[in-house]
């Protein structure tokens, strides 16, 4: 039987400089315990303020894996 079944999770990584670290940061510590990641959808961006200035940027996104056979 050929073709894929794919899970995904939900998780949020968190930057002081951007967006898109924030992303690399999820994607970085999921690679430690999932395996087969195949796709990434952002679904939420969001910003943590300190003394009225962004402090931290906040992007939840979604993970898609293949399951294994």
């Amino acid at each position: 039987m050929s073709g894929h079944v794919y899970k995904q999770i939900e998780i949020t990584g968190t930057s002081s400089d951007s967006i898109e670290d924030a992303v690399k940061m999820a994607l970085a510590k999921a690679s430690e315990t999932v395996k087969n990641m195949r796709w990434m959808e952002v679904t939420d961006i969001r910003g943590n303020i300190q003394d009225n200035m962004l402090n931290v940027w906040q992007v939840t996104i979604k993970v898609g894996f293949a399951l294994e056979s």
